[in-house]
């Protein structure tokens, strides 16, 4: 099974982070949340409702927002039609006021000065804040982070925990998969561990890297 009896709650206001090894199953869970894949069994609660096999447009309007692990922007769009979309499609603004959400949103995220650029004339590190700024154009409570810090170098990361951090400040509660665990040990509040698609840890982050069955499956003696 991709998941197992997979148990986790999320708190308003958490950064809760969400480690394991490829293939654990962890896009997966986020795959089930934001209703893209129907769990065999098992159900998803958002705010005390069942959200269970809705569809993905109406879990995105009720809140939850998510990025991807493979950034796919419009390739033949400006980086302001890109989250123009999700300011419009995902949240139902008029074109007048999605811009003015798309514009307000891309000078948070750092483009502002790109965003006539399309997304094939900007770095990875834009890209990740590309697919970060459509997300927040839906205006969630929740937000998904699916290996938002993929391929960048280590400034680039510091620089994304300090974005990430201004999120939450701003009352969205975040949710976020992560391999480099320098920037879950320093950002997240709680972390889950899976394991062959089973929750095996939870708890602090120093909880879970002195955790001898999390170390054997997955962190190895580097945090021994």
């Amino acid at each position: 099974m991709a998941l197992r009896a997979v148990d986790v709650t999320l708190y308003k206001g958490d950064i809760l982070g969400m480690i394991g090894p490829n293939g654990s199953g962890k896009t997966t869970l986020f795959n089930v949340i934001s209703g893209i894949y129907a769990p065999a069994s098992g159900n998803v609660r958002y705010k005390g409702q069942f959200i269970t096999n809705k569809k993905p447009h109406v879990i995105c309007r009720m809140g939850i927002a998510r990025t991807f692990q493979i950034v796919q922007p419009f390739s033949q769009m400006t980086l302001l039609e890109n989250v123009l979309i999700g300011a419009m499609y995902g949240r139902g603004l008029k074109p007048a006021a999605g811009r003015d959400k798309a514009e307000e949103i891309l000078q948070f995220v750092g483009l502002k000065d790109k965003i006539y650029f399309t997304p094939n004339e900007i770095t990875t590190e834009d890209r990740r804040r590309l697919e970060l700024a459509r997300a927040l154009a839906t205006e969630p409570e929740v937000l998904l982070l699916d290996e938002i810090m993929a391929g960048l170098t280590p400034a680039e990361i510091e620089e994304a925990l300090h974005l990430i951090r201004q999120i939450n400040s701003r009352g969205i509660t975040i949710f976020m998969v992560e391999h480099i665990m320098k920037a879950v040990m320093s950002i997240c509040q709680r972390v889950v561990v899976l394991n062959y698609g089973e929750k095996i840890a939870e708890g602090s982050p120093q909880e879970v890297a002195e955790n001898s069955e999390v170390i054997k499956a997955y962190l190895g003696d580097r945090y021994v």
